[in-house]
């Protein structure tokens, strides 16, 4: 499906990110892996033996602007750039009531690469693909920006990392209709508890609770979204994925509809 693609993959050391970097690969793209973690040279070389694909894997910081363009340069040499999948994150819990200096230490830490780091990256990625003639671009978000089906979002410790991912909803919605006509879709999966280190972490010697192993969703089927996606051509929308529901696009929906999904 992707044969001739060059795709870009932050935050590809683990979890989603290596999950869609796998899939992509699977489907025949070259890839272009990043992580800050050291990691993600082995991880690159696994993902290329399993598959047959090209997959370069760089350490690379997107919270950094010299990082950045270093990797968009990477992909340039590979052939060009189809497919940006922003899907690096940092997640700490952020109490309101913390001191002025550990709020702004907290900002900073979370922003910087859930939010600014999404902006360099694309902003860098985009001539290219204007130059290649089309692209997608999808931007990793939260459930919590979606209207709840269970308790639990939007937790009141997690102000800026929740801040970081509504903040994606501008960014989906007006780069989706700025580079509509340049052929280039902008979506942005919002998934519920998802089996990965990030979710592990909070919990005790990394182990899920028995009831929540049952029902969590696996990077697979995000992956598998995130393909049916591209098939789809759908763009300016939150893509949304919750636990015990199926794990499909569903129909598209109203202009109105597409960011918040309210009505």
């Amino acid at each position: 499906m992707l044969k001739g693609k060059i795709a870009i993959v932050s935050g590809a050391a683990q979890g989603l990110g290596e999950a869609f970097a796998r899939r992509l690969a699977q489907e025949g793209a070259t890839v272009l892996a990043f992580d800050v973690q050291d990691r993600i040279e082995s991880v690159a070389t696994r993902i290329a033996d399993e598959t047959g694909a090209t997959v370069v894997g760089l350490q690379a910081d997107v919270s950094k602007r010299a990082d950045v363009e270093k990797v968009v340069a990477a992909a340039a040499e590979l052939g060009g750039i189809d497919i940006l999948v922003n899907n690096a994150g940092t997640w700490r819990r952020t109490p309101v009531d913390t001191s002025w200096d550990q709020a702004v230490e907290d900002f900073d830490f979370i922003m910087d690469t859930n939010f600014k780091g999404v902006l360099m990256l694309t902003r860098a990625c985009v001539p290219h693909m204007k130059t290649r003639g089309s692209g997608d671009i999808v931007n990793i978000s939260t459930y919590y920006v979606l209207p709840a089906r269970s308790d639990g979002t939007n937790s009141p410790d997690t102000d800026l990392y929740n801040a970081s991912k509504w903040a994606l909803n501008g960014f989906t919605d007006a780069w989706s209709k700025a580079l509509a006509e340049f052929n280039i879709r902008v979506n942005a999966l919002c998934m519920g508890a998802t089996d990965t280190p990030m979710l592990r972490g909070l919990f005790p010697d990394k182990q899920l609770p028995a009831d929540m192993a049952k029902v969590v969703m696996q990077p697979a089927q995000i992956a598998q979204l995130m393909m049916d996606l591209f098939s789809d051509g759908r763009t300016g929308e939150n893509i949304g994925a919750w636990v015990g529901y199926p794990v499909e696009l569903g129909p598209r929906k109203e202009a109105h509809k597409r960011i918040s999904g309210v009505a």
